[in-house]
């Protein structure tokens, strides 16, 4: 399996991050609180979004401290 690149991890987290705007856009935060199908989704883009982090090389990620 091809390995890839810190580039190709930072682009998905991009697009979750992206997406994950494009689900909240004209929404309140009380939307968020009763429409469940918006609270899987925002959810599941941000555990994808963590997911593509951890895959990131450790010296990367030491080499941008502001960021937990």
């Amino acid at each position: 399996m091809p390995r890839h690149t810190e580039t190709t991890y930072l682009g998905h987290m991009r697009d979750f991050a992206v997406e994950a705007v494009k689900f909240s856009q004209g929404r309140s935060r009380g939307d968020l609180d009763t429409d469940r199908m918006l609270t899987l989704a925002t959810c599941r883009l941000l555990e994808m979004m963590g997911e593509a982090a951890c895959q990131l090389p450790e010296a990367f990620r030491d080499g941008v401290p502001e960021i937990p």
